[in-house]
């Protein structure tokens, strides 16, 4: 059992270390993104407002291989932005770790957004009324009123992207494809083992992804509930 336990542990390594280096760069630009669309969606004057939620949401119903197309046509070698940044910086994401973390940020990216927003909008607006008329400018506000008062809300949509975005699969492979020790996260190396008939290590993969994730949202939790006892 040890010498099995060893030799699927092994190989696991390497996506797991990839998964999560991924996930937390997905969810570190899906939380300044999301928080900042859902600070905007949560002003009852922005024009267009729910169209623009609408497409906010849209990467959390849409499938991830029809995000993971759009990804590629923008940010593909022929793609407008991948062109851009190839010609501009050298830069290409097609089949690399960062071009996964965009894939898996994007699809992590409303989690963020809809929990900021409803954060955002529980805040009492009378206090940044107030701030305003103590002269402080709109960032100011922002970062010593708003976000302080919704940084729980934040938090746990921040933490459910994480989540996400570890177990994301389709547009990853979409945009970065499944290339052992470069690409190929947790999820892509079960779709690999599942298709090769490697059961033990199928199985050993779906134990060990829910077991991080159920870490994850244990952490969270807790400290959600440390955070509202002081």
């Amino acid at each position: 059992m040890p010498d099995l336990l060893s030799e699927l542990l092994l190989p696991a390594l390497v996506p797991l270390g990839l998964t999560l280096k991924v996930a937390l760069t997905a969810t570190a630009g899906a939380c300044v993104c999301g928080v900042g669309a859902g600070f905007a969606l949560s002003r009852r004057g922005l024009p267009g407002r729910e169209l623009l939620d609408a497409v906010c949401t849209l990467p959390l119903v849409l499938p991830p291989t029809v995000i993971g197309y759009y990804l590629l046509v923008l940010f593909g070698r022929r793609g407008v932005l991948g062109q851009w940044l190839q010609e501009s910086f050298g830069v290409s994401l097609v089949f690399t770790w960062q071009g996964a973390a965009l894939a898996a940020c994007v699809v992590a990216f409303p989690l963020v957004c809809k929990a900021a927003r409803t954060a955002f909008e529980g805040v009492d607006q009378n206090l940044e009324h107030a701030a305003r008329s103590l002269g402080s400018g709109e960032a100011s506000v922002f970062l010593r009123v708003s976000l302080p008062l919704a940084w729980r809300g934040v938090l746990s949509g921040t933490m459910l992207a994480l989540a996400r975005a570890m177990g994301e699969f389709g547009a990853t492979l979409m945009l970065a494809g499944n290339l052992p020790g470069r690409t190929q996260t947790l999820s892509l190396a079960l779709y690999d083992a599942t298709q090769a008939g490697r059961d033990n290590e199928a199985l050993f993969l779906v134990l060990l992804t829910s077991l991080v994730c159920i870490a994850l949202l244990l952490a969270s939790g807790r400290f959600l509930k440390l955070s509202q006892t002081h």
